[in-house]
Parts: C-alpha cells; sequence; structure tokens
C-alpha cells in the first residue's frame, strides 16, 4: 500500500515538488552551493550549463535561460517543468544524450546519481565527459547517510525517496576520476537531507586510456 501511494506521489510532478520543498527548506542551501560553485549569472558570459537529469526543473532558475539546457528521463516531469519555466528542457537517457560533444562548460547534478547503480553511472560518466570542454566544471549534490542519528526525518526521507545506491566520496571517486577530478567535497544540511557537495573538473583523457 505504502509503494503504491509513492508511486503515486513520484507520477504528481506538483506533489513531488512541493513535497521534497518542504523537506528541504525552499532548497535555500541548493541555491547557495550552486551560485557559489558555478556563479551562472557571472564570469564568462558565453559560458552554457547543462542540467543532467532536471527532473521538474527546479533548478533552471538558478541559470541564464538562454545558456541552459536540461534533460530528464521522465517524460512527465519534464512536461511539467516546460509549464513552469522558459528554460529549454528536453527529454533524453542520461546515458545515450544527444547534444553534441565539448558543448557544455559545467554541468549540474542534483540527486541523479544515488538512484543509479554502478554501470548506469559509469555510462553517464562517459557522456559528460564527452559534452563538457576541455576545462568544463560538474557541480554534483548526492544524498548521503545521514549524519545525526537523531535526526528521524532525514532518515525517513532517505527511504521515502527510494535511492538505493547511497555512496561514499571514496566510492564517488572510484566511478568519476578516470574521467574527471574531485578538486574538493563537503556536506551541507538542506532541510532535514544530508547532502554530499563534489566540485569536479574534466580530465582532459580518462586517466586508464
Amino acid at each position: 500500500m505504502l509503494q503504491q501511494l509513492l508511486d503515486t506521489i513520484a507520477r504528481q510532478p506538483a506533489v513531488w515538488d512541493a513535497f521534497r520543498s518542504v523537506a528541504e527548506f525552499g532548497f535555500t542551501a541548493d541555491y547557495k552551493v550552486i551560485e557559489r560553485e558555478l556563479n551562472p549569472f557571472g564570469g564568462d558570459q558565453q559560458r552554457r550549463f547543462l542540467d543532467f537529469g532536471c527532473g521538474t526543473g527546479q533548478f533552471a532558475r538558478c541559470f541564464p535561460a538562454d545558456r541552459y539546457y536540461g534533460f530528464d528521463i521522465a517524460p512527465h516531469y519534464v512536461s511539467h517543468a516546460r509549464r513552469q519555466t522558459p528554460h529549454r528542457l528536453c527529454v533524453m537517457n542520461g546515458t545515450a544524450v544527444g547534444f553534441a560533444s565539448d558543448t557544455f562548460d559545467a554541468a549540474l547534478i542534483m540527486g541523479v546519481f544515488h538512484h543509479l547503480d554502478d554501470a548506469t553511472v559509469i555510462a553517464c560518466v562517459q557522456e559528460l565527459h564527452r559534452m563538457l570542454r576541455h576545462n568544463g566544471t560538474i557541480l554534483m549534490l548526492e544524498d548521503i547517510p545521514t549524519q545525526n542519528p537523531l535526526n528521524l526525518a532525514g532518515r525517513a526521507m532517505h527511504w521515502l525517496d527510494r535511492g538505493d545506491n547511497i555512496r561514499t566520496v571514496a566510492h564517488y571517486q572510484q566511478l568519476m576520476e578516470p574521467y574527471f577530478s574531485i578538486q574538493h567535497s563537503s556536506t551541507i544540511l538542506s532541510g532535514i537531507c544530508d547532502l554530499g557537495v563534489y566540485v569536479m573538473t574534466r580530465n582532459t583523457a580518462p586517466t586508464h586510456a
């Protein structure tokens, strides 16, 4: 019965958006990290940004509309996002993205990889390496184990979110570092949710090649 309820909520993007916004206190902490690490409205005004697994488009507003491209595998999420924002969004699979090579300067990965197994993550990372330019940056925010043992709401949120692949920094290094080097990592508390923050730069060629 509970599983059916979760599936119903997941099929209703507006409901899921509202639920996550309450749980993460309006995503205030996430927005601050994006501004600090990517500075989308500052710096080089030619930079192009990829929202890898954009979901309902919650973070599109953090980027200039004319230099933002987002995609998600779920058509109902993309349809919802298109009604909320003028930003460019499309339906694609992260293991075979339709954008040309060397297209983007930076990519945002927000809560995507903890839903995917290792083999799928590696396929996505290979696509990111192909699409990002030689000095490209990845900002990744992913769920990590709840840090405060008294944060029972955060533990429940992990269970409700149904992300079965919550990883350590070392595990992400193993998956990412043939293609990207982790420059620094940290943790934040986004409402009741503990998140790992990873800032990576693109390796010129995979280090195992």
